[in-house]
């Protein structure tokens, strides 16, 4: 029955409805004990579509979440999809500026909010001047409606037929200026991305298989680790938050065969005592990526946990996919590679005119094929940017291709620091740090970190006469971005180098903390 349910699963809506068919009293998700049998899933996602409906959500319409993980997550998200409309989810750990900014930009008039994002909710309504329909998941409010009871008394849903172009999933990136941008995935990069994983090694799970969901569902390798589970009829356990030891006591007893991991989750969880008591007989992978690693946190996790290693390199614009290093290629200098493309995607190395390098040749990466996204939500501009007119999307990062096709991340194009699977952007770190007392300039950059592969650190230029404490400006930043943004270090400097044009030599900044290692990122 799998691999008949599989042959027609085109789309993600075909996910709760083929298997309601063929696996309707299976589990589809666990969550702090309660289950969802793929029946359930399909009954309650078709209750969504028609509370959508009812709410006056038109096909196309973006549909806001802000909450941790939980089982209504995957209902909303389907029922979204059913209904024509997009799923905005919004990171959970940004400022409320920033949460207030991206339900804005994404015009959703119908907001999800579980109970931890209340008070952030009531927060950021109140700084938009459009009416918004806030409903509590797995929670009660006073002034909010409750989810479950809107949907049970939900009409029947009148559903078309899903189109290719129709986005069904809008997850928001940061930029370089500091404003987040919405990326448009839809049903053709998500069919695509639904038949291609089927050929990665490693990642065509079976109908039998647990699936660990420890990464955040507003990342894309939390949804698209979560699609692979789902598409293949498989058991999903989420988990709202991470926690090593939970994470390890659940590879155990629930028999976990697949687990995507952060690098910066590999370290912990090497780093905990249990770890060395844990059965990891059932694991069969585990998927890593979205930030640095090091080789030696590499070698010590294949070894505890004694299964194939997949690695991932890609971006939320292209679905997440770009090249797999498989489990069998974990060996040798092949440890420091990211891989070869997956089937029918193009990678190439160019310059900075977009042309083709040949093997050996630095430049940035690129990547074309039916995975990139439809564009940023509302950035015609940014979008022209970052996908060529011949649809190649330029990654930001630069690497080169050995002979033999694999490709290794050398250095960022861009300076975007990933520390612990996040996008930092220094402009918005330098913005938030600019203006404190005793502050005259300061420049951002990343530095190695065993733990998140990458660590934010600010050089500061003191104003005259003053010595800012190093505590101040990390607390100050902090009040107006996100933590993880913040930076965790401070470094003092007489004046920044710049070119003449003005601009920050990075670089420069970034080289004695990078002396001695072969490459520049994970």
């Amino acid at each position: 029955m799998a691999d008949s349910a599989a042959d027609t699963i085109q789309l993600l809506t075909d996910i709760p409805r083929v298997h309601a068919r063929g696996r309707g009293d299976h589990l589809a998700v666990e969550f702090e004990g309660r289950g969802l049998t793929y029946a359930e899933l399909e009954r309650r996602s078709n209750q969504a579509a028609g509370l959508l409906q009812a709410l006056g959500v038109k096909p196309g319409e973006r549909v806001g979440w802000l909450g941790k993980s939980c089982e209504a997550w995957y209902e909303i998200m389907f029922g979204a999809a059913k209904a024509r409309a997009c799923l905005a989810p919004i990171n959970s750990r940004l400022a409320v500026p920033e949460i207030a900014f991206i339900l804005k930009d994404s015009g959703a008039n119908v907001f999800f909010v579980t109970p931890d994002f209340f008070a952030a909710a009531e927060a950021v309504t109140a700084q938009i001047d459009r009416p918004i329909r806030v409903l509590a998941v797995n929670g009660e409010h006073p002034g909010f409606e409750s989810y479950a009871t809107r949907r049970d008394a939900a009409p029947a849903p009148a559903l078309d037929a899903p189109q290719p172009d129709d986005d069904v999933l809008q997850l928001y990136t940061s930029g370089t200026t500091g404003l987040p941008k919405g990326v448009r995935l839809n049903n053709a990069n998500y069919a695509a991305f639904l038949a291609l994983r089927h050929q990665v090694e490693g990642f065509d799970y079976g109908p039998d298989d647990t699936v660990l969901i420890v990464m955040p569902l507003f990342h894309v390798a939390g949804t698209n680790i979560s699609y692979a589970g789902l598409s293949a009829g498989g058991r999903l356990i989420l988990m709202a938050d991470f926690n090593p030891v939970e994470v390890l006591r659940l590879i155990e007893q629930e028999k976990v065969a697949h687990v995507f991991l952060a690098p910066v989750m590999i370290n912990v969880l090497l780093q905990t005592p249990q770890a060395k008591t844990t059965d990891f007989s059932s694991l069969k992978t585990v998927s890593y990526g979205a930030s640095p690693i090091s080789e030696a946190v590499l070698k010590q996790a294949t070894e505890t946990f004694g299964c194939g290693f997949i690695q991932f390199y890609g971006m939320t614009e292209t679905c997440g996919a770009g090249t797999t290093l498989a489990p069998s290629e974990h060996k040798g200098e092949l440890m420091r590679s990211c891989g070869r493309p997956w089937a029918t995607l193009e990678t190439r190395i160019a310059d900075e005119n977009g042309r083709e390098l040949p093997p050996g040749g630095i430049g940035e990466i690129e990547i074309r094929g039916p995975i990139v996204m439809a564009g940023y939500w509302n950035r015609p501009e940014a979008t022209a940017e970052t996908i060529r007119p011949d649809g190649w999307l330029r990654t930001g990062d630069a690497g080169f291709m050995n002979e033999d096709g694999y490709f290794f991340v050398h250095d960022r194009v861009k300076d975007m620091i990933v520390s612990g699977g996040e996008n930092v952007y220094p402009a918005e770190v330098e913005n938030a740090i600019l203006g404190c007392p005793g502050v005259a300039d300061a420049a951002v950059i990343g530095v190695p970190d065993e733990r998140w592969g990458e660590a934010v650190k600010a050089i500061v230029v003191p104003a005259p006469g003053a010595e800012p404490d190093p505590e101040q400006i990390i607390a100050y930043a902090r009040q107006r971005i996100a933590g993880f943004k913040a930076p965790k270090s401070i470094d003092f400097i007489e004046a920044l180098p710049r070119n003449p044009s003005g601009k920050v030599l990075r670089r420069e900044l970034r080289k004695p903390y990078w002396e001695g290692r072969d490459r520049n990122v994970g």
